[in-house]
């Protein structure tokens, strides 16, 4: 009797274990990458709010929300593609499909049912060019980037950057129903800042790379190699980061901020490129030059998108 009152006790209980409840939840938002996601998103409602013209509030909200779902989307498809090289890597090996938590299939179709969806709703609620390239935006991502480049080459960032850096394009289009100079100015600083980002990344991460045999740059070509094109890179990204006052759509309170915040960054890189890390059995927890890099290129990015956002809403 005690053991079947025991039984049926366990039994009415399970259903409202609320602490695994959330955890599978937790689990499935954790497929749709959240942190890459507000990012993308921002940059996207920059692109929105910079185009010309009128838009109900409530349809730049809808367009929003399908940019944040076509983000998220792309991410759980490159989770169920990714799980053999995530499972050996540690910075990834906790993820839920290499983890066991969620089955590879079901991230698979949560990917691409919410892919479907996203692209759908923002034909019918904006626009289908807008539609079009977000769909555009997910295929590349997952096809030419997670399929395609990521396991071939070490120029997969560089090439496979153009995935992440369409959402001010998206945005502007799900206004205007086209494209211009603007979003196109703003497609070419994510698209620089996108290799000396993940570079600075994958110099302290590069043992986790190597042990999962993506020929990251570091792997290939060597941490020296690595940090000279970081230094490049954002070398060229820094002028870039005001061609929006020199062409005439940003003012010089913009100009500044940006010409700040890219001097700071390069500075960041330079002290990437003379840290010696080149040292055989270095620990990438010692990197910290490459570590604060990263950091800064986050912090490049939102403060740029930022300050164009306010420079317009400000000074029009």
């Amino acid at each position: 009797m005690m053991s079947d009152m025991s039984m049926t006790t366990k039994g009415a209980s399970a259903p409202f274990d609320v602490s695994s409840d959330l955890s599978e939840v937790s689990d499935w938002i954790a497929l749709l990458k959240p942190r890459v996601m507000m990012l993308v998103v921002f940059t996207g409602a920059v692109g929105m709010a910079l185009a010309p013209g009128h838009q109900p509030w409530v349809l730049s909200a809808v367009g929003i929300l399908c940019i944040a779902i076509a983000s998220g989307a792309a991410g759980a498809i490159n989770m169920w593609f990714d799980r053999d090289i995530d499972a050996v890597m540690q910075r990834t090996a906790r993820r839920p499909v290499p983890a066991g938590r969620i089955a590879p299939n079901g991230a698979l179709g949560f990917g691409v049912a919410l892919s479907a969806f996203a692209v759908i709703l923002m034909g019918l609620a904006t626009n289908w060019v807008a539609a079009g390239m977000l769909a555009g935006s997910i295929g590349f991502y997952v096809f030419v980037y997670t399929m395609w480049l990521k396991r071939r080459t070490p120029q997969n960032i560089v090439i496979g950057g153009a995935a992440g850096a369409f959402p001010p394009i998206i945005g502007w289009a799900a206004v205007t129903g086209g494209t211009a100079l603007p979003p196109l100015v703003l497609f070419l600083l994510i698209f620089l800042w996108t290799p000396p980002h993940f570079w600075s990344l994958s110099l302290w991460a590069h043992a986790d790379y190597e042990r999962a045999g993506v020929p990251m740059l570091p792997v290939v070509a060597g941490q020296k190699e690595t940090r000279r094109q970081i230094l490049i890179y954002a070398a060229v990204l820094a002028p870039v980061g005001i061609a929006p006052w020199a062409l005439g759509f940003a003012g010089p309170a913009y100009a500044v901020v940006s010409a700040g915040l890219g001097l700071w960054f390069l500075h960041a890189c330079w002290k990437v490129f003379t840290d010696r890390q080149d040292a055989e059995g270095r620990s990438m927890t010692n990197n910290a030059p490459a570590r604060r890099a990263f950091r800064v290129s986050l912090i490049y990015l939102a403060g740029v998108f930022a300050a164009i956002a306010l420079d317009h809403w400000i000074f029009g």
